[in-house]
């Protein structure tokens, strides 16, 4: 199989996730949905991932589309008055629940690159009345965000999705302010998938074949400069009844799906700057 260049992988993700985006309901989130064809690949739910009922109930429809691995803002340690960062904000989620830890002092930014969800986000804001919460169009790679103006950056399940990790983590770093932190929740692979799974595509977009190896994640944010970088919590990603339907997009087998789901860990990492 020819290898899959940054911008298909990057045309691949936002078509999935403008689909996402438009659907009239989640379309990768309970068990129940019986698709994964547009988010990630795991059918779990919300609340099986850290986000509590009272959180969810408290968001504006339209704002939890199932697309996590983990909630970040549980374990930042968020206090009144900071700006948090989201990348890859999708449909606000992370975001509505920082901004009420920022208080009406603070600012969160998210930031996606698909037209269609940032405007399903800024229609969510407007919704639920979130006036401390800004939605920025643009890729990772290249944060739309001024040099050291965060403090906090948090990130849910997206990173994995950026053909240029690296780059990322350098973008990151840059918007810090000293003595900023990173939290992010993202799948990391505990062993190599096999090479013919890299360039599957429906496995690159539904957050499983792009993830890196655990300790090559870890290297690749301390070399953009980050220090006590840490994994705070690990997890299997996903059972394999809960890749059902990815892997009849994915085509692959059974014993494929059992050997993925034993391979993929969902981590959440602190880093600071």
């Amino acid at each position: 199989m020819p290898h899959t260049t940054n911008d298909e992988v990057r045309t691949a993700v936002r078509d999935r996730y403008r689909k996402a985006a438009t659907a009239s309901q989640s379309c990768c989130g309970g068990a129940d949905s019986g698709s994964a064809s547009c988010g990630c690949g795991s059918s779990q739910k919300s609340t099986d991932i850290g986000y509590t009922a009272i959180e969810l109930a408290a968001l504006p429809e339209g704002a939890d589309l199932a697309l996590g691995c983990g909630n970040p803002t549980a374990l930042a340690g968020i206090t009144a008055g900071e700006t948090v960062l989201d990348l890859g904000s999708g449909g606000g989620i992370d975001c509505f629940l920082a901004s009420k830890r920022v208080g009406p002092t603070g600012k969160v930014i998210g930031i996606d690159m698909t037209a269609e969800m940032i405007s399903k986000a800024r229609a969510n804001a407007v919704r639920g009345g979130y006036d401390s919460v800004e939605f920025r169009l643009g890729e990772i790679e290249n944060i739309p965000v001024a040099d050291s103006s965060v403090d906090l950056i948090i990130s849910n399940c997206v990173i994995n999705l950026s053909p240029d990790k690296g780059r990322v983590f350098a973008e990151a770093f840059r918007v810090l302010k000293p003595g900023g932190r990173l939290m992010i929740s993202d799948p990391v692979l505990l062993k190599p998938l096999p090479e013919d799974l890299k360039d599957n595509v429906a496995l690159l977009t539904g957050c499983i074949a792009g993830a890196m190896v655990k300790e090559e994640y870890l290297a690749e944010i301390r070399n953009a400069g980050f220090e006590n970088v840490r994994v705070e919590r690990e997890s299997q990603y996903a059972k394999p009844e809960h890749l059902s339907s990815l892997a009849v997009e994915a085509g692959i087998s059974a014993e494929t799906v059992a050997l993925v789901a034993e391979s993929v860990a969902s981590v959440a990492i602190f880093a600071r700057k």
